[in-house]
């Protein structure tokens, strides 16, 4: 498929910038793939689609505070500098983007904090806007990465156009988040609250945890029409046997399994054997799936509303039909469902 088949008029005004007042108060557009259908609810009626024995899976990464606005030396030239991981804890080496790139080169300093007691030193060029800096903090690691984060804003996705908020830092991160690593929330899990959560608990729908650390490469534009050419970030993910175990028992009984959001759909596929089942997985990923796709371990789906041309929408549209969802999205917009990260749900069955 080609890049120019995603694209869509999306007002921006749909386009979310804040989060809905209650978790899984958003709304929520049913998808049914088995007959076409498109139906309307909120968020906490997905507990209406699942019975005992089923199984939902979520992505349990957990955010850090990955942007930070520092200042080079000498000039005090405002500099954003966006964390992407750590490539040497020993060292404080990381791995980041800057912006204004054109500014930075090797050797040149910045500091960090109202008082400038964080220093980092440009060690490397990785892209045009690609950085490697060396922390230069004696204290131990664990004091230093404290420090760090303390001085951290919420990574928010550039579409919202707004610096990040107090309560971001709750908002963004969804309520199992658990092992820290991602720059990107797993934005289908934010809707789920504690109370609903309980409720599926209740009614014996089996809850699985894997591991993906969002990237940004998700929201990298892509620039090639011929889509077989687009090359994705690798992201590092685990599947652990205690899931494998969850999800082969379901599939032997006829259960239904359900991925919520792309990055666990992603995961699923990078782990799934041969025969259908998954095998335990522990590496990284950097699988693209757009249509057609052959999806064998998932009967459904949690998915938000993604902007167009990306990745995330290729995806959806692999799992539930390029025509349905391109309809869906027609049917979204004349609605006003709000879009991106912080906007509303879609379930899809299969």
């Amino acid at each position: 498929m080609k890049l120019s088949q995603f694209k869509f008029k999306l007002p921006e005004n749909l386009i979310a910038s804040h989060p809905s007042e209650v978790r899984d108060e958003c709304r929520m557009m049913v998808v049914d793939a088995r007959d076409g259908s498109i139906t309307h609810h909120i968020f906490k009626d997905l507990i209406n689609y699942f019975d005992e024995g089923d199984v939902i899976v979520f992505n349990d990464t957990k955010v850090f505070p990955a942007r930070l606005f520092g200042n080079k030396e000498k000039t005090g030239a405002c500099i954003e500098v966006f964390l992407l991981r750590e490539l040497n804890e020993e060292n404080k080496f990381w791995d980041v983007l800057v912006e204004p790139a054109r500014k930075i080169r090797i050797g040149n300093k910045l500091y960090f904090g109202d008082d400038e007691s964080m220093v980092a030193e440009v060690i490397d060029n990785t892209t045009n806007r690609g950085r490697t800096l060396r922390f230069l903090y004696d204290g131990p690691h664990d004091e230093f990465k404290a420090n760090l984060f303390a001085m951290g804003e919420t990574p928010l996705p550039d579409y919202i156009e707004r610096r990040a908020e107090p309560e971001d830092a709750e908002r963004y991160q969804c309520i199992y988040a658990k092992n820290e690593g991602a720059v990107m929330a797993p934005a289908a899990g934010l809707h789920f609250s504690r109370e609903l959560m309980k409720r599926l608990e209740i009614k014996g729908v089996e809850r699985g945890f894997l591991t993906l650390h969002c990237g940004r490469g998700n929201f990298r534009d892509i620039d090639v029409e011929d889509l077989t050419k687009h090359r994705m970030d690798s992201e590092e993910m685990i599947v652990g046997d205690e899931l494998v175990e969850m999800v082969n028992a379901a599939k032997d009984r006829g259960s239904k399994v359900c991925a919520v959001g792309t990055s666990t759909m992603r995961a699923l596929a990078t782990s799934v054997c041969m025969n259908g089942h998954l095998m335990n997985y522990s590496g990284w990923t950097n699988k693209f799936i757009f249509p057609p796709y052959d999806f064998t371990v998932c009967s459904s789906m949690v998915s938000n509303f993604h902007l167009p041309q990306s990745t995330l929408l290729m995806m959806v549209c692999a799992f539930g039909g390029y025509d349905l969802i391109m309809k869906a999205y027609e049917v979204a917009v004349k609605e006003g469902y709000k879009f991106g990260a912080y906007g509303d749900a879609m379930l899809i069955l299969r």
